[in-house]
């Protein structure tokens, strides 16, 4: 009994945060996006703080447990299913695959899409339902007395659990409901800040302004569709009538943006952004034995790595042909993440893999060609790396970025629904062979590492600052409580107006007056 006693006490002794540590509560969004968030997790862990991590039971990516925190499972929706989003990204290279024979497969996808995002945002507002009714989940919450809150906006199920807490919120971010989080948070003029999809840069012609004002409506739009019976509904039942959910959203002390402006082009930002682009690359690490044998036998040639990225390992048939089909063309060594039916164009250069260490082979001086999806973590690592791409985008954000890296001079994309051999073995020669791509992304990748701190060093940094100030209410503009009046300054300018638009008029009836006087006496005068 005394034994047991003692590795009891141990346990609890080693599960206490050090003198110096904080409790962090994690609210997460499921795959992709959860990689990411795992690197601050590990980080924190590795300073001494405790991690709880809250998590579905059905998790695709995040695993009940870990050295690095302890997790919460719940009956909750915490984003991305790996079911769901497997079909949608299926479906989504179909559609892709028809949108030049069909506007309406365009308009199908953009449905398509929609119809997922609103399904998933639903299934997430109403589990938040039952763990806000249920008293001894959120009396669990409560006692365990955390110290901030971090999550991804993505999806607002930590958004909302941080302030039913009142607890002080830091996010990890690129998107909140659809648009990229900086249009939530900072000003985006129009005329030269650029919105994600409308695939112009910061320097726009008259037709490009007005493509950007009309993808603007656009997004507003959806937002609306999925924000206004959804999650107004529920602020309005736990927070109240005069709060909105975007009023939550904008509150958040700290936004860790997972980009920087080696990616983003210039724009307005505000105090409490804080860029980490790139925070989750580092150096390579050596390859197992059997890689660096088929790197090494490439010669002079180089290597080509392609990953589409964890939804799409397998093309379809046609698709996977042609590609293959081109690789088999070049005197390079390919490496090619493809989980489905072995080719039969594929040549003796090529190597198929189920997995592979995408940022040690990025990192291998032998690499010369990324083809990717166009996804950012991968993207980034291209720049650390310096590493130019060939670009195939599927869906969600993927278009909008590989437009940046091509307005950069870094990338070339082809579009999946015409792709064949030749155009692919094209775009591949061409960034292969054109000094250019490789010389302006390793420029990127220089100007990426000229920093004075490095981003996840950064990231660490405010995170442990919300902690210990219990916010960051000195960097949060209050913009977000204002009426649309009064933050355009409609009502000083009405002021304005009127004010002017009556001195005149007194102005012209004085000199009205004096000319009746005037011309009046004289009249008399004459008489």
């Amino acid at each position: 009994m005394t034994q047991l006693r003692l590795v009891t006490l141990a346990a609890l002794l080693c599960s206490l945060p050090s003198a110096d540590g904080g409790k962090v509560l994690v609210f997460p969004v499921d795959g992709s996006h959860w990689v990411n968030m795992k690197v601050l997790i590990q980080e924190l862990h590795s300073r001494g703080h405790n991690i709880t991590v809250i998590r579905s039971k059905t998790s695709w990516y995040i695993t009940a447990e870990s050295h690095y925190y302890q997790s919460v499972t719940l009956d909750i929706s915490i984003g991305f299913d790996e079911k769901n989003m497997t079909q949608l990204a299926t479906k989504m290279v179909q559609l892709r695959r028809d949108f030049h024979n069909s506007t309406a497969a365009f308009l199908k996808a953009g449905e398509e899409f929609l119809t997922v995002m609103h399904h998933t945002h639903k299934s997430v507002v109403d589990k938040m339902q039952e763990i806000f009714e249920d008293a001894e989940v959120m009396q669990f919450f409560q006692e365990a007395k955390y110290n901030v809150v971090l999550t991804d906006p993505c999806f607002g199920g930590g958004v909302l659990l941080a302030h039913r807490l009142g607890l002080p919120l830091v996010f990890n971010v690129r998107w909140t409901i659809i648009a990229d989080g900086h249009y939530t948070v900072a000003p985006s003029p129009l005329s030269y800040v650029p919105i994600p999809g409308a695939e112009v840069s910061d320097k726009m012609t008259f037709w490009q302004k007005l493509k950007n004002i009309l993808y603007a409506l656009i997004v507003l739009n959806n937002q609306l569709i999925i924000q206004e019976p959804l999650y107004t509904t529920f602020v309005h039942r736990h927070f109240g009538s005069d709060v909105q959910y975007n009023d939550l959203v904008q509150a958040a002390d700290i936004w860790l943006m997972r980009t920087d402006f080696t990616f983003e082009f210039p724009r307005p930002t505000m105090p409490n952004v804080v860029y980490m682009g790139g925070f989750q690359c580092k150096p390579s690490k050596p390859l197992p034995q059997h890689l660096e044998d088929f790197v090494q036998n490439s010669a002079d040639h180089g290597v080509i790595i392609m990953s589409l990225g964890t939804l799409v390992g397998t093309l379809p048939e046609d698709i996977a042909e042609h590609v293959a089909a081109a690789f088999a063309q070049l005197p390079q060594k390919v490496i090619w993440r493809h989980t489905g039916k072995r080719p039969s164009t594929l040549g003796n250069n090529t190597l198929l893999l189920d997995w592979l260490p995408q940022n040690d082979l990025l990192g291998h001086p032998k690499t010369r060609v990324f083809v990717a999806h166009g996804g950012t973590n991968g993207l980034q690592e291209a720049i650390y790396h310096g590493v130019p791409i060939v670009g195939l985008p599927l869906m969600f954000d993927q278009d909008d970025n590989l437009f940046r890296m091509t307005a950069r001079g870094v990338a070339k994309v082809l579009d999946i629904g015409t792709l064949n051999t030749d155009n692919f073995l094209e775009a591949v020669k061409a960034v292969l062979y054109e000094a250019s791509y490789r010389e302006k992304m390793q420029e990127l990748s220089r100007l990426h590492r000229d920093q004075p701190m490095k981003p996840l060093d950064r990231a660490m940094f405010w995170i442990q600052f919300v902690m210990r100030h219990k916010g960051a209410a000195h960097l949060k503009t209050h913009s977000y409580k204002m009426s649309w009046i009064q933050y355009h300054s409609i009502d000083v300018i009405a002021l304005l107006l009127v004010s002017v638009m009556m001195m005149s008029l007194l102005c012209i009836l004085t000199v009205k007056c004096l000319c009746c006087k005037v011309f009046g006496g004289r009249k008399e005068k004459l008489d």
